[in-house]
């Protein structure tokens, strides 16, 4: 089971990642994101909102029940495999076309937590920044 200081840890452990609050337009939320104007989301939080619960229900399928976050895949393909073997990952309508996953904080266990946050940032980081990453992470 993973838990929010997980999900900080990891998220800064990584190059150029900082904590950003979303503002009021997404009630507080904490994001993690690339620095600088043009950086984009790593993970962040994503409680289920009232209009995903009312997607769901009309579905016929139960809506999860506990704290979770978004993730980026690199394509909708890597976001069915996620989906498929981690209980953890799951989608709503709202991100159907899009290739984030969420996932329960709950029911993940750490090491695919950091999996998943490294991916995405590996999905969103700049391209110098991810090889020189992947370089000193082979070299240890």
């Amino acid at each position: 089971m993973a838990s929010w200081d997980d999900v900080e840890r990891i998220a800064l452990s990584l190059p150029l990642v900082h904590e950003k609050d979303a503002g009021t337009s997404f009630d507080g939320w904490r994001v993690w994101k690339i620095q600088g104007d043009k950086g984009k989301q790593v993970v962040w939080e994503r409680p289920m909102r009232s209009s995903d619960l009312r997607q769901l229900e009309a579905a016929g399928i139960e809506p999860p029940d506990g704290e979770s976050i978004a993730v980026r895949t690199p394509d909708m393909e890597t976001k069915r495999a996620r989906i498929e073997e981690l209980e953890a990952c799951f989608d709503i309508p709202h991100f159907a076309k899009y290739t984030g996953v969420l996932v329960l904080l709950d029911d993940v266990a750490v090491d695919d937590l950091q999996e998943l946050i490294e991916e995405s940032w590996l999905a969103v980081a700049p391209k110098r920044a991810a090889k020189e990453w992947l370089a000193a992470r082979d070299e240890s």
